[in-house]
């Protein structure tokens, strides 16, 4: 049995929810959230500078443009995390 399921990603969904994060960048409400300047997944202070939309689920793997699935990351953090799910991220961490 394979480790890996092949789960190609819809290209149509990925453009929508792109479109759907950019004008989400736009809102009061991400801005609020880049005021702090903390990144969501190390916890580090970074500046709003310095910070980046991430979705937690990764728009390639099905993921949504929505308040509750995009959060402040660092450069650092947004680069390792890559596709990654978080589970995914901490297992791979964990060396399971």
């Amino acid at each position: 049995m394979a480790d890996w399921i092949d789960i190609r990603k819809d290209n149509r969904h990925v453009a929508a929810e792109r479109r759907r994060a950019q004008s989400l960048k736009q809102s009061a409400w991400w801005k609020q959230k880049l005021q702090h300047g903390v990144c969501h997944y190390c916890g580090k202070q970074v500046g709003s500078g310095k910070l980046t939309m991430d979705h937690v689920v990764p728009v390639s793997r099905g993921g949504r443009s929505t308040k509750g699935n995009v959060v402040p990351a660092c450069d650092a953090c947004n680069k390792t995390k890559t596709f990654r799910t978080p589970a995914e991220w901490v297992m791979e961490e964990l060396g399971l």
